[in-house]
């Protein structure tokens, strides 16, 4: 359980080194798919759905403006025949008579909205006044006579037939409509208010206005606009709508309709003259400051001459000058306009294109956030989840560089049934069979071939050669079959694993490498599949490692009982050379191995085999000890010729390190130590351990 917990530890460090996480991938790929897919059907929606409401925006918005335009002209021409039949009425009658009052006061109770009416039938002018409008809209009716007047010029010069609608509410300061027509018994004038086509035209977001032959908003939602008598006369869609044939029609422009109050410079003000000049005439004042422009032009260069005043100075925003037009920001709508046949009136029906994808632009952003959320929700399950995946696959990989690096003996934690929880399953059975796979072959070398640091082939080495023995072994071996019997084997091997376990360590603890074992003999070498740097350093760890072993064994037989059949005492004889070997991968191609041949692997066998008639435990070759001389205490013994040598050859045993002052100090002590008897010099056999069997009382010499 630790090993596991160890192992997801180490997990979480390589996360900075991975580049790409499975969390992360996950998450793009999810990303994409959910802003792929909801993005377009977002997008295709949004768009089909604004062309349909385009469609449906631009029929409304034509429909309004045709319903608003018949409302109006059905309100002018009815004003229009009412005024005529109570003039008909009143003048047949007489304007004193009972039947005239009577008529009249009929007709303003039930025409509520006519404020006043005037006429000039016959050469006789007539005022009749609706006394209860002007009350109760608390304006003063004597207005009426004042603006009648300014207006008489007008209507004499009207040609039978034409019609004319001013905008009266800039004058009375509340909302009425002038309608100035005449015929060929003579002028009118009616001053009505429009409240029924100012609540009609401002119903909505489609916006309805009715302008004049003059370019006068003369109604709109907005009473400010009337009440300041805006002109859009100027605007080029104005202009172009009033020279097209067509009596209504409709555009998507950009525009504004410059419904913005006029204004004078500062250097020549117009109102200053006005209020100066005009003194207590407040009403005429009014009247003149609001409807300069309904005058001919000779009439407004005449009054601009009597006021001092350069036309230049004027600056109409919206209309005929630009002034601070810079102002006025266009905006892009649908125009609907239908000319009247009365008074050269259009109404002209606008609604915001923007206003009109509100809804789906709302939607569209709801759909938005829609996503936003979706994707946020969907970004944290998919990362949590990833973690069910790349935990464990991170615990594997750790696992993985683990087992490259040689470490063999690891634990899992497998959860869950799926392909994770088998695969971790795998993976610690694989663990437990290369743990056990690295005990029968040398792990090392393995290693080193799997990362391709040992290609297949021989190469030259100059390595430092190792032989060692149990010394009567075969002695040993019959002691404890006959006091063990059956059970001797698992004696046997319990009792040289513990050997080979300290010999083996003493090994690998100085760089070297178990060759393989050979019955209780082992071989190893320095220099080969790994190396210190030099071969005088391969050397010196070698003659290490059998100082090591002799200290390893003399502790292990200073702890076994005397006489013990299971753990009898083991002494051994370690034979070492240098020289130029060949090293490689040898054996077929379903088996191989990794070792060293060549003459100084022999020597060092035959070295090996001296060391018990020469009465020590490590003996090294001149080879060796020309290497490490001067890094270890040793004694020259007697030189040997050794088969296939024709030289006879110097052999040294190692006695300690150099100036080590524990531990035995000449050969004598060593053979104390170790419980080694003095071999006698004169009856010494150094060809005896050629001999290894006997053949009819024989001694042979192997081959």
């Amino acid at each position: 359980m630790s090993g596991s917990k160890t192992l997801e530890k180490k997990s979480r460090k390589t996360d900075k080194n991975a580049l790409f996480s499975i969390g992360a991938k996950l998450v793009s790929i999810v990303t994409l798919i959910v802003l792929v897919s909801l993005g377009s059907i977002t997008a295709l929606v949004s768009w089909l759905m604004r062309q349909d409401l385009r469609i449906s925006a631009e029929e409304n918005n034509y429909e309004i403006n045709r319903r608003s335009a018949a409302e109006a002209e059905e309100t002018l021409v009815k004003m229009r025949t009412d005024a005529m039949i109570l003039t008909h009425i009143v003048t047949s009658a007489g304007t004193q008579s009972s039947l005239a009052m009577e008529t009249i006061q009929f007709f303003f109770e039930n025409n509520t909205r006519i404020a006043a009416l005037f006429f000039n039938f016959n050469g006789r002018d007539e005022t009749l006044i609706n006394e209860r409008f002007f009350q109760t809209n608390g304006v003063d009716s004597s207005l009426t006579d004042v603006f009648i007047n300014n207006y008489k010029t007008i209507l004499n010069r009207a040609v039978p037939g034409e019609t004319v609608v001013i905008n009266a509410t800039p004058y009375f300061y509340t909302s009425l409509t002038a309608l100035l027509f005449s015929d060929n018994a003579g002028s009118f004038a009616i001053l009505f208010s429009p409240e029924n086509l100012n609540n009609s035209f401002g119903f909505g977001i489609n916006k309805t206005y009715m302008i004049n032959g003059l370019g006068d908003v003369l109604i709109h939602a907005d009473y400010d606009l009337v009440r300041n008598n805006n002109n859009i006369s100027g605007i080029n869609f104005i202009q172009n709508m009033r020279a097209s044939p067509h009596k209504s029609s409709q555009e998507l422009i950009e525009t504004n309709f410059g419904v913005i109050p006029i204004e004078v410079s500062s250097s020549a003000s117009l109102m200053p003259h006005l209020e100066k000049i005009a003194g207590f005439f407040k009403p005429a004042f009014l009247f003149l400051k609001t409807h300069i422009s309904i005058f001919g032009e000779g009439c407004k260069d005449a009054f601009y001459r009597i006021f001092k005043i350069e036309r230049s100075n004027v600056k109409i925003l919206g209309g005929v000058d630009t002034g601070n037009a810079d102002e006025i920001k266009n905006v892009r709508q649908f125009v609907a306009y239908t000319k009247l046949n009365i008074g050269g009136c259009i109404v002209i029906t606008n609604i915001e294109y923007n206003k009109v994808f509100e809804g789906i632009s709302a939607t569209t952003r709801r759909n938005i956030y829609l996503t936003v959320v979706v994707l946020f929700i969907s970004i944290i399950l998919i990362w949590f989840f990833s973690k069910t995946i790349s935990i464990p696959l991170k615990v594997l990989a750790v696992a993985a560089k683990r087992i490259e690096g040689g470490e063999f003996n690891l634990q899992f934690n497998p959860k869950g049934r799926d392909e994770i929880g088998v695969l971790t399953a795998g993976f610690q059975k694989m663990c437990a069979a290369l743990n056990i796979f690295g005990r029968f072959t040398n792990k090392e070398i393995a290693l080193q071939a799997m990362r391709n640091q040992i290609k297949p082939g021989g190469l030259p080495k100059h390595a430092t050669i190792f032989f060692s023995d149990i010394r009567d072994f075969t002695a040993k071996s019959e002691s404890f079959s006959s006091f063990f019997g059956f059970e001797a084997s698992n004696y046997i091997v319990h009792w040289l694993n513990k050997y080979f376990t300290q010999m083996i360590d003493c090994v690998e603890k100085t760089g070297g490498t178990i060759d393989k074992f050979i019955g209780d003999a082992v071989m190893a070498h320095w220099g080969t599949a790994y190396t210190a740097g030099s071969p005088r350093a391969d050397a010196f760890n070698c003659v290490k490692a059998a100082l090591m072993m002799r200290k390893a064994l003399y502790i292990m037989n200073r702890e076994r009982r005397r006489d013990d059949p299971g753990d009898p005492v083991i002494r051994i004889g370690c034979g070492i050379n240098t020289g130029m070997v060949t090293a490689g991968q040898l054996g077929s191609d379903k088996r191989m191995e990794y070792t060293v041949i060549g003459d100084p692997v022999n020597l060092a066998s035959r070295i090996e085999s001296l060391t018990k008639p020469l009465g020590t435990d490590i003996l090294i070759s001149e080879d060796t000890w020309n290497l490490i001389k001067d890094k270890f205490v040793t004694e020259e013994m007697p030189s040997v010729t050794v088969k296939g040598k024709i030289k006879p050859v110097r052999i040294f045993a190692v006695v300690n390190f150099a100036g080590e002052e524990k531990g035995p100090q000449t050969l004598a002590e060593v053979r104390e130590l170790l419980e080694i008897k003095t071999p006698d010099p004169e009856n010494v056999d150094l060809n005896e351990s050629e001999v290894k069997y006997k053949i009819g009382g024989e001694k042979k010499g192997k081959e």
